[in-house]
């Protein structure tokens, strides 16, 4: 099983997270930030794959116990695919909004009223996608026991919002973790360092001073 900081390192040398904190990056909010993260990249590595499916899979199993898979549409589809199968537990999946055409679902699967369910992401920034899913599963009757992701920028807004939503959730690395582990690997300077350290404690305020 992998140590968080093992799995920042491993996110850092395939470019899954990419630190830019002198030429950021623009979110799809228009938020100005020195990190972009798409863990959709591990898929490509089979044995960081593997490694991370067990991690999630081993942790999420300690801490609660379920019967049944969901991932979120579309990132968290293949990594809630994967623990099902090593699980071997049945899968489902939650899209963002319900077809427009066919069967018109928003839950993609069997299912029933009464299962009991892991969600899984790839990512956690504010929680919101996630909460949506987690909303959409209980509204269909199911009970979920919690929320898994590989990485969370350890935004308060996601504490806040899962905290609202009666939702307990974990990740197998965060964003101190990858200031460690970045530092660990000597790819960036001590100011570089800091500013991302800045960014987290306020990220309005860190992107304002780029417009």
């Amino acid at each position: 099983m992998l140590s968080e900081i093992e799995v920042a390192k491993e996110l850092l040398k395939i470019n899954a997270i990419k630190l830019q904190p002198d030429d950021p990056f623009t979110w799809a909010s228009g938020l100005r930030s020195p990190i972009y993260c798409d863990n959709r990249m591990t898929l490509s590595h089979p044995t960081l794959r593997s490694n991370i499916k067990k991690t999630l899979a081993d942790q999420a199993a300690a801490k609660w116990n379920y019967s049944k898979v969901a991932g979120v549409a579309t990132a968290g589809i293949a990594h809630g695919a994967l623990i099902a199968d090593h699980q071997e537990l049945p899968f489902i999946y939650v899209r963002s909004s319900a077809k427009k055409h066919g069967a018109r679902n928003q839950i993609e699967g069997q299912y029933a009223a009464g299962d009991i369910c892991l969600v899984v992401e790839d990512l956690i920034s504010t929680g919101g996608s996630s909460i949506e899913a987690v909303q959409v599963l209980r509204d269909a009757g199911i009970e979920v026991v919690g929320v898994a992701a590989i990485f969370t920028y350890l935004l308060p807004k996601a504490k806040e919002n899962f905290e609202k939503a009666s939702c307990p959730y974990f990740t197998i690395s965060n964003y101190a973790a990858l200031l460690q582990a970045a530092d660990e690997l000597g790819t960036l300077t001590a100011d570089q360092l800091a500013s991302l350290s800045e960014w987290r404690k306020n990220p309005q305020a860190w992107s304002d001073q780029f417009c």
